[in-house]
């Protein structure tokens, strides 16, 4: 029984493997290998966001991979080919976008947030290394010591 119940567990444990997706490409040569391999590495699944084509699954990036292996196929180089994903899919399918005026700020934005808070940061140091401590402000005037001395004797008494 215990058998019966582990080979059930691995077989429902592989049966996602079972379906994964295995392409198989025949190419002319090795260099087109090549060129598929890095433009399947250069672009972003768009439902996996996180994976590039070659790496996922899904049923997006199956159908990215074919069609780059058929635009190879034409004869097309890898700027075309790019081009016609980010006409297709926007900017978002690259994982190095371009920098033009609508990605500036993902280029240049964190750097622009650090330097603001370096700039930040310095204001406030610089604020209180010129505010001027009020002389004598942590010393009691002559009153204020009589009094103290006064309460600090009845305390000594009791």
């Amino acid at each position: 029984m215990k058998r019966w119940l582990a080979a059930v567990t691995l077989g429902l444990a592989l049966s996602d493997v079972a379906h994964a997706a295995i392409d198989t490409y025949e190419f002319a040569n090795d260099a087109e290998r090549a060129r598929f391999r890095e433009l399947t590495q250069e672009l972003r699944c768009p439902k996996c966001q996180n994976q590039d084509i070659a790496d996922s699954n899904a049923p997006i990036a199956t159908d990215l991979r074919r069609e780059i292996y058929r635009m190879l196929g034409e004869g097309k180089d890898n700027q075309q080919i790019l081009d016609f994903m980010v006409a297709r899919y926007g900017d978002f399918v690259l994982y190095k976008p371009a920098l033009t005026s609508k990605t500036a700020v993902l280029w240049f934005g964190p750097f622009a947030l650090l330097l603001g808070g370096l700039v930040l940061i310095g204001v406030i140091v610089g604020r209180r290394r010129r505010t001027p401590q009020a002389a004598g402000s942590d010393t009691l005037s002559v009153e204020e010591r009589q009094r103290l001395d006064t309460l600090l004797d009845k305390t000594k008494d009791d």
